[in-house]
């Protein structure tokens, strides 16, 4: 502990609260949108047949793997002040890794929803379109069936937001205030800033708690999918 405390660098445990801090805003973020948007395309798609569906899903699950560093490239190319949003200034904030992190959750949401949705059976939509539901009310009654699934799917997106370290490191800049207070380092970024100046505890303490996050929302989704299948079965 004390070594670890001598490595500390200016802010000390300041410091790695704040990287918790913000890499748990931004991913919160991130995919809290991501939901917003995901989840009412996955029902549209799920539920209507029209031409170029299967292309369509195709370049869902396609853009689960995005690599990182172009979207990262990318989404600065945007926001800089050259780009079509320079005027909002958002290159090198959260704001900017937010959309990051939005990009490259959204097709995991989207996709793992849609085949929660597509699993739903059909039998389930027919007895609400029977008892004089609107379109409305059965993709009330798939999005409750297929709940387990959906609330899986946001995991997922999360555990790809979280453990992002390409892109925001482009969008963000891995900036930290002069008093040690992280502006835009997160805990990926922070571990690979401590691995290159030798402070392997510090990076160690970081990568337990990125760890720990990780394994956290893995085990809650993998329990979700056991539950949910345990439904279905009874």
């Amino acid at each position: 502990m004390h070594s670890l405390q001598v490595q500390l660098p200016d802010g000390g445990w300041t410091y790695i609260v704040s990287i918790i801090l913000v890499s748990l805003e931004v991913s919160v973020a991130a995919v809290g949108l991501s939901t917003l948007f995901s989840l009412p395309v996955a029902l549209v798609v799920g539920f209507t047949d029209f031409p170029g569906k299967r292309a369509v899903t195709a370049l869902i699950n396609t853009g689960m793997g995005f690599p990182s560093v172009v979207v990262g490239l990318v989404v600065l190319m945007m926001v800089s002040n050259s780009g079509p949003l320079g005027a909002l200034d958002l290159a090198f904030t959260p704001e900017a890794m937010i959309a990051s992190q939005f990009v490259l959750a959204t097709p995991v949401i989207m996709s793992v929803s849609l085949s929660a949705v597509e699993g739903v059976a059909q039998p389930v939509r027919d007895a609400a379109y029977a008892l004089g539901g609107t379109k409305l009310d059965v993709g009330l009654v798939v999005i409750k069936e297929a709940r387990y699934g959906i609330v899986t799917a946001v995991l997922a997106g999360f555990g790809r937001a979280i453990s992002e370290v390409g892109s925001i490191l482009i969008v963000g800049g891995n900036i930290v205030f002069s008093g040690g207070e992280s502006y835009t380092r997160t805990l990926t970024t922070a571990i690979t800033v401590e691995a290159r100046q030798g402070r392997y505890e510090v990076g160690l303490v970081l990568g337990v708690v990125l760890l720990v996050l990780v394994l956290g929302v893995n085990a809650l989704g993998s329990w979700l999918r056991n539950k949910g299948r345990g439904q279905r079965s009874t």
